[in-house]
């Protein structure tokens, strides 16, 4: 089929669909790496200003890292900001200046190349030093030098906010910080060459209602700027100069999708109950102060998990305890007096403000990150839980910790929590002193631990996503291996299980945030199991609280069981797909 508008053939493109819906709209590519510069030839008149332009650019990226170095000294302490010291020797290293500027001079090119070229010959000698510390200052170079480019290049951080016209951002990958900046005005859909389901890219995605497929492999090269694009994010699947046929298909798709919703829409103050009258509380998981709208417009009561980080993630400056204090009390008056969790910074892997960012580590996602930062930086951990205890006042608030592989961090953690509440008391600042404290179990050592963390908290929260990644040993962000990430393993089934069982025992509530609660196949798996709540995408709420309502626990808890005992994930995935087809046809017609 051939597109009418432009002349070329229908191309069709196949990934991972993580926010669901169907747009149609003009193509905005996105280089797939700031770094890669283009080389163009100047002429001797023209010296001058290449050298000038290089010159503006190391002011400018002087100015900017300074600018962090006094954010981070202020939030953390000046050991930490010294870090950025190293990143100032490179910008006022003169024989690197010098020899960029000769090379302009001698070579007549543009600066962008050259300054690349030097930079990275320096980094590469020093990488290959045994002395560690100089090793170490090859990152700083590669670092200044991607900033020093990206000026030259007149883009900053927020140049996807500049985005002018309504379209469909076309990129290699984004990272949660850029897809937190996005203009929902103007970015109508996003799709990526790389990425996962699980993703936190993907989660920004459906918490902002961006519909968005990734790991298309080669959307920026089968793309070009302006073509008209159809992004079905339900399905995965991205159409490039779509012809008239599939528009008006489409067309008759989204409108039936549309009258589904607006009969689940009809649900919102009706109880999350099964249609034997058994109540599973539905909760919703946010990023951004601006979902707390839909949070009961979709249903939900209360928010199960409040993912602090993107405060951080989002704005130009670190956020410090006032400002904290102001977002956190806004988010408890809002679902007042259903309960709000705020889990502390998971900061680390792909969520990394600039401001934080240290050394760089081989592999993030097992490194510094969530609770080990915190702990790792008292002073920035301390002024989360002041704000957090100052927000307590409203006593819907509960806390949470992320990523603990232990009973010793909760010990620690818990340990600064009392810290902070002597210091409160002694400043005369209200709190609630009996605030519910609970953690993440999403890594199998602290599901395996259960037992001895659940005698120093309150309640037990399961982060599937990460849960699942760790017990499969699979990079969610690795299309190679995304068929092993399976929800529906036994080894996460009975990981979960054993959890809930560990909850009753001890008396403590629990929950799943992870994006299992938001599949509507697994829900009833998840309900017979026992989880006492699920929180889920402010969006998808409708939709879960259909099938709940939809389900006999008795035929629940008999999924479950089944599937404790099963052989392969494919035959739990099919004992969960029969059932939703049995109770909830129609929830199939928004995901297929």
């Amino acid at each position: 089929m051939v597109s009418k508008e432009s002349g070329r053939s229908e191309t069709m493109l196949k990934g991972i669909g993580v926010s669901p819906g169907i747009v149609v709209g003009p193509a905005r590519v996105l280089l797939p790496d700031a770094t890669r510069v283009s080389s163009r030839s100047i002429g001797g008149e023209d010296v001058a200003h290449e050298r000038e332009r290089f010159r503006v650019a190391l002011r400018e990226t002087r100015a900017q890292l300074l600018h962090i170095r006094k954010q981070v000294s202020e939030v953390l302490d000046e050991e930490h900001a010294r870090i950025f010291d190293a990143h100032m020797l490179v910008v006022e290293d003169e024989l690197l200046v010098g020899e960029v500027e000769q090379a302009i001079e001698q070579e007549r090119l543009n600066v962008e190349p050259l300054l690349q070229r030097i930079a990275m010959q320096y980094a590469d000698k020093l990488a290959g030093l045994e002395d560690q510390y100089l090793a170490e200052r090859a990152v700083d170079i590669r670092d200044v030098t991607r900033r020093l480019l990206a000026n030259l290049a007149e883009e900053t951080v927020e140049s996807l906010r500049d985005i002018e016209a309504p379209c469909v951002l076309v990129s290699n990958d984004l990272l949660p910080s850029d897809t937190a900046g996005l203009d929902r005005e103007k970015v109508k859909a996003f799709i990526t060459d790389l990425g996962s389901a699980s993703s936190h890219t993907a989660i920004m995605a459906r918490a902002l209602n961006v519909p968005a497929v990734v790991g298309l492999r080669s959307a920026t090269a089968a793309v070009h700027p302006d073509d008209r694009v159809l992004v079905d994010g339900a399905r995965g699947v991205v159409f490039v100069c779509p012809s008239e046929e599939r528009l008006a298909e489409y067309a008759e798709r989204s409108r039936n999708q549309a009258e589904i919703r607006q009969e689940l829409d009809l649900l919102r103050d009706k109880p999350p109950e099964t249609l034997d009258g058994y109540h599973v509380p539905l909760t919703a998981n946010i990023e951004l102060l601006e979902e707390l709208e839909g949070v009961d417009a979709g249903g939900a009561k209360g928010i199960g998990l409040y993912r602090t980080e993107f405060l951080f993630l989002g704005a130009k400056t670190l956020p410090g305890e006032e400002a904290q204090v102001e977002a956190y009390v806004q988010a408890a008056q809002s679902q007042f007096p259903a309960p709000v969790v705020i889990r502390t910074l998971d900061l680390g892997a792909d969520k990394m403000p600039d401001a934080l960012k240290g050394r760089r580590e081989m592999n993030p996602f097992l490194g510094h990150r969530a609770i080990r930062l915190c702990l790792g930086r008292p002073a920035l951990f301390r002024t989360q839980l002041r704000a957090i205890l100052r927000a307590s006042v409203h006593e819907n608030v509960r806390l949470m910790y992320p990523m603990v592989t232990g009973v010793a961090e909760v010990k620690a953690a818990n340990a600064l929590l009392q810290e902070c509440m002597d210091e409160l008391t002694e400043e005369g600042v209200a709190f609630n002193r009996e605030i519910e404290v609970g953690t993440m179990i999403e890594v199998p050592s602290a599901a395996l631990v259960a037992d001895k963390i659940a005698p120093h908290v309150s309640f037990f929260s399961l982060g599937t996503n990460d849960l699942i990644q760790y017990t499969m040993a699979v990079d969610r962000g690795n299309e190679d291996v995304a068929h092993l990430y399976q929800p529906t393993n036994l080894a996460v089934i009975r990981l979960i299980d054993h959890v809930v069982k560990i909850c009753r025992r001890f008396g403590l509530w629990s929950s799943v945030c992870g994006q299992m609660a938001s599949s509507p196949h697994l829900v009833p798996l998840l309900v017979g199991l026992g989880v006492d709540e699920l929180s889920v995408s402010p969006l998808q709420a409708p939709v879960i609280k259909d099938v709940i309502r939809k389900l006999y626990y008795a035929d629940a808890v008999a999924l479950a069981q089944r599937a404790l005992i099963s052989d392969t994930p494919e035959e739990v995935e099919a004992h969960c797909v029969n059932m939703i087809v049995d109770v909830a046809p129609e929830v199939l017609a928004l995901t297929e």
